[in-house]
């Protein structure tokens, strides 16, 4: 439980932690061609972000602020120590505010498409954010009209039916879409402001991966990002939109793996020579 609410979360791998963080308006289930590599190497913790996939759906501001406290909260609760955190889309504002907001400290971090920088908002929010009594009331097969649009338009290759559907489900019931057009229209640019100028502050190895193809956050942003924050690294991968994993997971499983290992070498204590 965080705060009251429940939060559906998992592990799988042994190892040293990593933490993998989704994006809106995803799930955990973004993860589930990638995680499984990784836990090869670690302890993989995922979750679904309070208001999303199975995760508990409250009536609050869930969006930003509430979401680096409860990554804050999980660590305590999982009680891991600088975990190795691949984040995308939201997550990605979430794991940037805990480091910097709340001190939560990480051995390295993979940024993919993340919203972190100002402005921010398709055209479809800016819509949401003016009228969200109207979409909230939509029809039902209206607003799964509206939301089979969204989810396509985040990937190169059109999702499968079967693909598709885990996606939409949590947001279909009445409730479900209340929340989408809620969590919708609590998008906002403060959020990201709070913390941008603070980028250079970061205190562990950062990776940036970006979709070439990206129409929800351009690649400028992801360019710039990458000069705000020292040292980091930014690869953009080819034939892939805003929702990476599905288009091209296998470039994310190899981007992140290399990261790792180049890190286990950089880190590693010097050897003490010994004597013949």
């Amino acid at each position: 439980m965080f705060e009251g609410q429940a939060i559906a979360w998992g592990m799988i791998g042994e190892g040293s932690p990593a933490v993998v963080m989704h994006g809106s308006p995803f799930s955990s289930r973004v993860w589930r061609r990638i995680a499984p590599w990784l836990a090869r190497h670690r302890r993989v913790f995922c979750y679904d972000l309070l208001g999303y996939g199975q995760s508990a759906k409250p009536e609050a501001d869930v969006l930003h602020s509430a979401q680096n406290r409860l990554l804050t909260a999980l660590v305590h609760h999982w009680r891991i120590n600088r975990p190795d955190v691949i984040a995308h889309d939201f997550g990605g504002s979430a794991a940037l505010r805990a480091h910097l907001l709340d001190g939560v400290d990480y051995r390295s971090l993979v940024l993919i498409d993340p919203v972190a920088i100002s402005p921010q908002g398709s055209a479809l929010v800016q819509a949401a954010k003016a009228h969200q009594h109207a979409f909230s009331g939509l029809p039902a097969y209206i607003h799964e009209a509206i939301l089979r649009a969204y989810i396509g338009a985040t990937v190169k290759y059109r999702l499968r039916e079967e693909e598709m559907l885990p996606y939409l489900e949590p947001w279909l019931s009445q409730g479900g879409q209340k929340a989408f057009w809620r969590q919708i229209a609590q998008m906002d640019d403060k959020y990201s402001e709070e913390v941008e100028d603070r980028y250079g502050e970061i205190r562990c190895p950062v990776t940036i991966l970006w979709g070439a193809e990206d129409e929800f956050i351009p690649l400028k942003d992801g360019e710039e990002l990458a000069r705000r924050i020292p040292g980091a690294s930014f690869t953009v991968v080819p034939d892939a939109k805003h929702l990476v994993q599905e288009d091209a997971p296998e470039a994310i499983v190899a981007a992140v793996l290399d990261f790792w290992q180049r890190l286990a070498v950089t880190q590693a204590p010097p050897r003490i020579p010994t004597s013949a």
